[in-house]
């Protein structure tokens, strides 16, 4: 099973006032239902189905017919279709749904208050809402609309969260969508699924962690290389004295500096200041070791 749909199951069984039962279903008929002398409502999961069967008959006291079908898609999923013949004008009305409107923007009272807001987004996802799992793949949750006008003001709902959806125009649709984990992780908060949410939290903190890790033990990598480099440039000029001329050129305490180098060759700056102060009794420090060797550097380049 999908997480889209793991997330659908859950939030179909909660337990909702009337009134945002209301605005839920507003959403639901406004994304896929099919309406003229009757409202026709197709969807492929059963907890979606059960969901709006229960809202037109808690709502309306009206029993939609049942009918189920084999898909026509690769997974030949089952697609489950309620109709309703009766009431459908005064229902229509009640939800905000305006045959001769194209874009079919509700009006203002379906969703005035933050808890409509949150009903109203619920029932968005339900009928064309769909979110990546996070141990599978990237962050992504998204809404898939037939009209610009509509997209926008979707998005302008789910902004009132701060949850910086965009929109992006999708061959003759437009999409809705957000990814960054962490107004994803929101977005479930605001629909109230807790299971789905706790579940994303946990993969999210972990893929935070683990791509911590990662960082940290990269950065550490390229510090190790790049000491190893430093490391190999200051044995190949300690050489090129040795062979060219002699370390007897060097001052008594950079001559120090550079036998210390070729007997400790992997070691860094830090460690190798640390070893020549414990062996030889005089302190020395990392700046003080560095001008040292940069000094077998100058000498190094005068050789040809």
């Amino acid at each position: 099973m999908s997480f889209t749909s793991i997330v659908k199951n859950e939030v179909s069984k909660l337990e909702t006032m009337e009134s945002e039962n209301i605005t839920e279903l507003s959403a639901i008929v406004r994304n896929i239902g099919v309406v003229n002398d009757k409202i026709q409502i197709s969807t492929e999961n059963a907890a979606v189905a059960r969901r709006v069967y229960s809202l037109f008959k808690d709502s309306y006291h009206v029993q939609p017919m049942i009918t189920v079908r084999r898909g026509y898609n690769f997974n030949k999923n089952y697609i489950y279709i309620l109709m309703i013949r009766h009431k459908v004008e005064s229902i229509l009305e009640d939800l905000s749904y305006h045959l001769d409107s194209e874009a079919n923007i509700p009006k203002e009272y379906i969703y005035s208050d933050e808890n409509l807001v949150r009903s109203y987004l619920r029932g968005l996802f339900l009928s064309v809402g769909s979110i990546n799992d996070p141990k599978k793949s990237r962050y992504h949750l998204e809404f898939l609309v037939d009209h610009i006008e509509y997209a926008k003001f979707v998005s302008e709902l789910l902004n009132l969260y701060a949850l910086n959806s965009k929109v992006l125009k999708r061959d003759n649709k437009y999409m809705i969508y957000m990814k960054e984990a962490e107004k994803i992780g929101d977005f479930l908060r605001i629909m109230n699924a807790n299971n789905a949410l706790f579940y994303y939290e946990d993969i999210r903190i972990y893929r935070d962690h683990k791509n911590m890790t990662n960082r940290l033990n990269n950065c550490e990598q390229a510090n190790v290389d790049k000491m190893i480099e430093t490391a190999n440039a200051q044995l190949k000029d300690i050489e090129k004295i040795e062979k060219y001329a002699s370390l007897d050129l060097l001052d008594e305490k950079t001559k120090e500096a550079a036998i210390y180098r070729k007997k400790y060759p992997e070691v860094s700056l830090q460690e190798l200041s640390e070893i020549i102060s414990i062996e030889t009794g005089n302190p020395i420090t990392k700046s003080g070791l560095h001008h040292r060797m940069y000094k077998i550097k100058q000498l190094a380049s005068k050789i040809k």
